[in-house]
């Protein structure tokens, strides 16, 4: 056989393939390009036709064309018994014909639609209904404009499954709400919200749907006044979004929650000087220290571990915010409610600023009688205030991670950290347990510990408190400077550092390094 006839077989090694196989290889590629493949030869002249997804972008090739290429697509398709289950839009540039192709693809019984728009494209509801619809996704301008009014029955989409809104607009309350609604089977629901959208709802923002298991909220503007989640089916909450005056919720069900509240009063930073006088400026050094320390080489490591006359001092006067709520102003956040609604969690992760809001606005701490996990991040302008209170109310709690030790100064935090002076710390001893001895936390987990003298000094307390500990997990964030490049050297320093600590737990306890 000649060296041609084997290269021209090689090359034709694709086409010999089954239909069912290129519609699948077809399936993988944007719409525009598998249409391209028809004029490689005749047999694959019609092999579109065996596409099960179709993927339509107006960035892809002449955008002039763009509209009768996706017309004759769906022409072509519907006149041959095709077995398309997914149609993804996305218009940059011309979306006049938006309405016509949604109506096509409800009408074909496709199961997923996703649809992403840039200019604002108003939805007419009396044909926004679907049998078969599992997925539904609508990202960009999309807009209900006052129109939207339940089909028969209330049900828009009965099988449902799925559905992301990310900047879809609603002129009124109702309108969003008789869409969550309107989805009996909904199982999964993403709510994402930029600095420059609005939901367009005046007073309230309500999710109301009793099959819902997994809802995703991300606001990232001034909410509204009430939010209310009526999802006892509910076992996974990731909420990222402001404060808001009064939560109505039920999450009877709920087992993860990951929350991140963000204030729209920001509060200073509190920092310390050497000479012990607090200020309110900002933390000078990346990694957080402020406290004059020359936290880039651990030599002496029994020096550190002895220095006590360093311990920050903080003014009475430092934190006049209180966790009771009081405030005069009918505008204050109060998130009692929400963390309460929460409170059967098995997980739950919190960032930084959710650790100040729950100080800040939460007016009574409930017990979290299921929490087995707490994990949280910290930041240098935020504070542990509410720590202690959290640690005293999760009494079956056996992990704790923690996302960076470095935070604000604060004489809050009470006896979970080493921010207050030693004095007060001595006379707090005298008067409670330290919350972290009464801890039954078995998995200590740290991540991007940078081995400064403040994270050293936490450490040392953890260990020293902590006396059901069985596993410490830390993960090193080394940094290699310009006058040391052996990186090696600067990780073995801050490891060494930790394995000299003592551990009030067991001699059986492990420290694993990440």
């Amino acid at each position: 056989m000649s060296a041609q006839k084997v290269s021209m077989r090689s090359r034709d090694l694709i086409s010999s393939m089954p239909d069912e196989v290129l519609g699948k290889i077809l399936s993988l590629l944007p719409t525009r390009l598998a249409a391209s493949t028809a004029v490689l030869s005749k047999r694959w002249r019609n092999l579109l036709s065996l596409v099960d997804t179709l993927d339509f972008s107006d960035e892809i090739g002449n955008p002039e064309g763009f509209s009768g290429f996706v017309d004759t697509t769906l022409a072509l398709l519907s006149n041959s018994h095709s077995i398309v289950k997914s149609f993804s839009l996305s218009c940059k540039h011309e979306n006049s014909r938006v309405d016509s192709w949604i109506r096509t693809v409800l009408e074909s019984g496709f199961l997923e639609l996703h649809l992403k728009i840039v200019s604002m494209q108003s939805i007419e509801s009396q044909l926004f209904t679907s049998n078969t619809l599992v997925q539904l996704t609508l990202y960009g301008g999309f807009c209900f404009d006052g129109t939207l009014t339940p089909p028969r029955g209330g049900v828009f989409f009965p099988n449902l499954k799925t559905l992301n809104l990310v900047s879809v607009w609603f002129w009124d309350d109702n309108m969003f709400e008789f869409l969550i609604s309107g989805c009996p089977l909904l199982d999964v629901l993403l709510l994402h919200y930029g600095a420059s959208d609005g939901l367009g709802l005046s007073s309230s923002i309500g999710v109301s749907n009793p099959s819902l298991k997994r809802l995703t909220v991300s606001y990232h503007f001034l909410s509204p006044d009430v939010e209310l989640f009526r999802t006892p089916s509910l076992v996974y909450l990731d909420y990222s979004g402001y404060a808001t005056r009064q939560y109505r919720v039920d999450f009877s069900s709920l087992v993860e929650a990951r929350l991140d509240l963000r204030s729209c009063r920001e509060e200073p930073v509190v920092v310390v000087k050497e000479d012990g006088e607090v200020d309110v400026i900002e933390y000078n050094n990346d990694d957080g220290s402020a406290f004059g320390e020359d936290d880039d080489d651990i030599e002496d490591i029994e020096a550190i571990l002895d220095l006590e006359s360093s311990d920050e001092q903080v003014s009475d006067e430092d934190d006049n915010d209180s966790g009771s709520g009081e405030d005069d102003d009918d505008d204050v956040p109060d998130v009692t409610d929400l963390v309460a609604g929460i409170s059967n969690v098995k997980t739950l992760r919190l960032s930084s600023d959710s650790l100040e809001v729950f100080h800040l606005y939460c007016k009574s701490m409930p017990v979290f009688q299921n929490l087995v996990t707490l994990s949280f991040e910290s930041d240098k302008e935020r504070g542990w205030q509410v720590l202690p209170l959290l640690l005293n109310n999760s009494p079956n709690l056996e992990t704790l991670a923690i996302k960076g030790l470095v935070h604000k100064v604060t004489d809050r935090c009470g006896d979970a950290c080493v921010c207050i002076a030693k004095k007060r710390m001595k006379k707090m001893e005298e008067e409670e347990i330290c919350c972290l001895s009464a801890c039954q936390v078995k998995v200590l987990n740290i991540s991007g510990y940078g081995g400064t003298r403040r994270e050293l000094k936490q450490m040392r307390h953890f260990l020293g408190n902590l006396k059901s500990l069985v596993t410490v997990k830390v993960g090193v964030k080394a940094k290699n400077h310009e006058e040391d490049d052996n990186f090696n050297n600067n990780y073995q320093r801050i490891t060494s550092a930790l394995t000299k600590l003592p551990i009030a737990s067991s001699s059986n306890c492990q420290v694993y390094f990440f």
